[in-house]
């Protein structure tokens, strides 16, 4: 090689290699962060940099200088912690701002307050005027019995209420309520469902469980599309506030994704909505039609998936267990949907690329949505199969056989999990269960060793939906007092680093989004939560304390703390 084309080839390489190449100027930049990646090859790091909705640069403070242009947006975190823009992977969003709109029971600790919050409500309303609320569980009432229709008919002779549970598996109704929906003590149970009756004399107790809900339900008067949409501005609105980026919403109509759209085209929608509709029914034919929306509106609206149930909840004892409950030997709980129903939308779902969401709670409802998600793998060749990996996902997966437990990997299915069910379930779940049963209950370590990820939710209206609680709840195993019950399986928890994968990087895998963020990297949407202690480090209760300061959305500030 001559001398002089080796010289040319040298400063060729030299002006034109990336380290030298002049940089984009960005339009947002985060520098003295205490950032955690959730990437393994660069897990910590000091500062980013963004241009339009995209990681362009993560490093040092002083590499990211580069970046910094004469337009460019520049925050100091001033070394508060940054982790990737978190996901509640199970959230009813549409419940949560309902829960604002209607009577809130959230905290409510007796019979005696339940009423007097249920009589000032009623006092306001209107003659003959439904009145409706959310958040009731009677856990730590004593003693901790489901409220009836006579307690009901004290506060409210001639208004029908209508008063959900947290779980949203049961609700409790007056008489006024009944008589509207022409429920008597002859009145049969609907498959799926219960109408709880007083044993003395056959007549219904108020108490409706599961697909019995439905029977006083048709006579509520509908919401208006104004009220749709104003419970969807303030879940969303709440959401961001606390550090959400994205929620996973599973159930629900096109009615809703037609709110969603028009919200997101007038900038009213910053947050990311991965919407599941409801099956069966209309919605998910409408679905398995049209083809699935993905990444609309700047990477914000995908609809690909569609909602099942396979049983109720172990807190109205609706959940459906392989043996009688511990605590009341006549039932089992009930599944919530039949074998000849569920199995040619699962086998249409594997051959149009359709994402399969199954609520299961009790060890005989999860094994009974394996064995069926098993049934139709094995039934559609997977040469007919649209996406090689369906991800098909069991929502809850709260009492599991720990034989079970293994089948979930084996077969790529994602057990999505909400670890602040298990806080607030430790006060009755040993009762429900007997202890034994303990073993496969909230197993989220035991589900990581056996190869499966844990996309992490809240429920939310059912439990509360912040994110520090779901994150302490996971690492900690105890309730918010610091509470954990005898036989509650410690060596369950699960570290901090798999915690903040629960809702990063393992929540974005179970909504094929893992190539597209979950984590702090190039390329990535730039989607971050900044927190103000660093929940890595900070001695457990401290958690709990952690408030969100920003909520970053595809490189825009949607949330700042005052």
């Amino acid at each position: 090689m001559k001398p002089g084309f080796l010289l040319v080839l040298i400063i060729s390489v030299f002006v034109f290699s990336p380290a030298t190449a002049r940089v984009q100027p960005a339009d947002l930049v985060l520098r003295n962060g205490n950032f955690y990646t959730v990437n393994d090859r660069q897990p910590n790091a000091q500062a980013v940099a963004v241009k339009g909705d995209r990681i362009i640069f993560v490093g040092s403070n002083r590499d990211v200088q580069k970046y910094i242009g004469k337009n460019t947006r520049v925050v100091d975190l001033k070394d508060e912690t940054v982790v990737p823009g978190m996901t509640d992977a199970h959230h009813h969003l549409e419940g949560v701002g309902f829960r604002e709109m209607t009577l809130n029971l959230e905290g409510v600790n007796s019979l005696e307050e339940f009423l007097a919050k249920v009589k000032a409500r009623v006092d306001q309303a209107r003659p003959g005027e439904w009145v409706t609320g959310r958040g009731w569980i009677e856990t730590f009432w004593q003693p901790p019995v489901f409220p009836t229709r006579w307690d009901l008919d004290k506060v409210a002779p001639n208004n029908p209420v209508v008063l959900t549970r947290a779980d949203g598996h049961g609700i409790v109704v007056n008489s006024a309520a009944l008589k509207a929906a022409r429920i008597d003590k002859n009145t049969a149970n609907p498959f799926g469902g219960e109408i709880s009756k007083d044993k003395q004399n056959g007549e219904p107790n108020g108490m409706l469980l599961d697909a019995a809900q439905g029977l006083v339900r048709n006579y509520i008067p509908a919401t208006t599309p104004a009220d749709d949409e104003r419970a969807i501005l303030l879940g969303v609105n709440r959401d961001v506030s606390l550090g959400w980026t994205q929620v996973q919403n599973p159930g629900g109509s096109y009615g809703d994704i037609e709110l969603y759209k028009k919200l997101y085209a007038a900038g009213q929608i910053k947050l990311r909505i991965y919407k599941a509709v409801s099956a069966p029914g209309l919605e998910a034919q409408r679905l398995f039609h049209d083809g699935p929306i993905v990444g609309a509106y700047d990477n914000r609206l995908t609809v690909r998936s569609i909602k099942l149930y396979a049983d109720g909840s172990l807190g109205s004892r609706s959940a459906a267990l392989l043996a009688p409950y511990s605590d009341k030997p006549d039932t089992s709980g009930f599944l919530t949907i039949k074998e000849e129903t569920l199995q040619p939308i699962l086998q249409q779902a594997l051959r149009a690329g359709i994402q399969v969401l199954t609520h299961a709670i009790g060890d005989r409802g999860n094994r009974f949505i394996i064995d069926e998600y098993e049934k139709a793998m094995k039934a559609v060749p997977k040469a007919e199969w649209k996406i090689k990996e369906p991800r098909w996902r069991v929502e809850h997966s709260q009492i599991v056989n720990p034989a079970d437990i293994p089948r979930f990997a084996k077969l790529g299915i994602i057990p999505s999990m909400q670890a602040s069910h298990a806080i607030g379930d430790l006060h009755f779940a040993p009762a429900r269960l007997g202890i034994e049963r303990l073993a496969g209950a909230y197993a989220w370590q035991s589900f990581v060793k056996s190869g499966s990820i844990i996309p992490g939710g809240s429920d939310a209206p059912v439990e509360r939906g912040e994110p520090m609680i779901e994150f302490y709840a996971a690492v900690t195993r105890k309730d918010l007092k610091g509470f954990s019950g005898a036989g509650w399986h410690p060596e369950e928890v699960l570290t901090r680093e798999q915690a903040i994968k629960m809702f990063t990087i393992w929540a974005a895998y179970a909504a094929f989004e893992e190539e597209l963020r979950g984590s702090i990297e190039v390329g990535k949407l730039a989607d971050f939560t900044v927190l103000s202690a660093d929940i890595m480090k900070i001695p457990e209760a401290d958690i709990l304390k952690t408030r969100c300061l920003m909520t970053i959305i595809g490189g825009e500030i949607v949330y700042e703390a005052k």
